[in-house]
């Protein structure tokens, strides 16, 4: 009987004790890798965010930048990050645009990545030297053409955005402009102001300032509307060519295989957090928007991107490199 009556105890301690779970997720800090050097407008937006994810976490966000290979060797990194939600990695448009203009590389952003969700789209800005009498994309086009050979414009970083864009207006307005290469925006914009060539399409984030100032002019955006910061400048495809509208977007992505949980948890954080005024006055002081989708709808943005840059740099007829 007493044996019967220990079995007894040991039955009901069992159901009676309780089963704890896993620890809940977040328990350690996160990480942000960041494909770019310190100060570029993604890294802004990383250290930004990760200010506010900290809180709402209530874990450190660490941003750690890993520059080179044209964001190729830090996008790497995350694709082969254990998929555990502690690392998320930042990428821009270039994302889309490195396998259509670069061999061998490491990874397959279609495959190997998760989009997590959008943190903001930013137009190009066109600016010209003043040096040239130009106040709009049609006046551009007509002294391009009336002055054969003498533009040049200033290319930010090999087959970038911006230099895709430049070469996608030429194609659709019939002009020639002579392409200036540069290692980054910055040693770009220095010799744009110098007057070393005349046209450059880059971030509002860096080249606003000396618009305001009247170093250099602002001629049009890339984008298909305004931004709020730039409601003064007429798209280009307002300016006659709607087929070239182009942006820079700034999105956090994940290593595959990151439990779907997790991925919904850390969408739904980083959206309220950019739908919030701390986020959205720095996006808009920067000329940028956000448009903030849950992972799926985010992940159909990301196949149409894949889509039109392989087309456009199919039609520009740029090989791998």
């Amino acid at each position: 009987m007493k044996w019967i009556f220990s079995i007894t105890l040991a039955v009901q301690s069992f159901f009676l004790t309780p089963i704890f779970a896993a620890d809940p997720f977040p328990n350690k800090p996160l990480r942000i890798i960041v494909p770019l050097a310190p100060g570029a407008t993604a890294d802004y937006l990383a250290r930004s965010l990760s200010v506010e994810l900290s809180k709402s976490l209530g874990q450190t966000v660490i941003v750690e930048n890993k520059p080179g290979g044209n964001q190729i060797i830090g996008t790497n990194e995350l694709a082969k990050s254990n998929p555990d939600g502690y690392t998320m990695g930042l990428a821009i448009t270039s994302l889309m645009i490195n396998p259509y203009v670069a061999k061998n590389i490491p990874y397959d952003a279609m495959k190997d990545l998760i989009p997590l969700a959008m943190l903001g789209v930013m137009p190009g800005l066109v600016t010209v030297h003043p040096s040239i009498p130009v106040k709009n994309i049609t006046e551009l086009v007509a002294y391009a053409k009336a002055h054969p050979g003498e533009l040049a414009y200033g290319q930010p970083g090999g087959l970038s955005s911006g230099h895709l864009t430049m070469e996608f207006l030429k194609k659709e307005a019939g002009i020639d402009l002579l392409s200036v290469p540069y290692k980054g925006g910055g040693p770009a914009l220095t010799d744009l102001l110098a007057g070393r060539f005349q046209v450059f399409i880059n971030s509002p984030t860096a080249t606003l300032p000396y618009v305001k100032s009247g170093n250099i002019r602002a001629i049009a955006t890339t984008g298909s509307m305004r931004p709020v910061a730039l409601s003064d400048i007429p798209t280009i495809a307002e300016s006659g060519y709607p087929n070239v509208v182009t942006n820079e977007w700034y999105a956090l992505f994940l290593p595959a295989k990151t439990p779907t949980p997790i991925v919904n948890q850390l969408n739904a954080e980083i959206v309220k957090i950019m739908n919030g005024p701390i986020m959205q006055k720095r996006l808009t002081d920067i000329g940028a928007e956000t448009f903030t989708d849950n992972p799926e709808q985010f992940a159909k943005f990301i196949a149409k991107e894949d889509q039109f840059w392989g087309k456009l740099i199919k039609s520009l007829n740029i090989k791998p490199e």
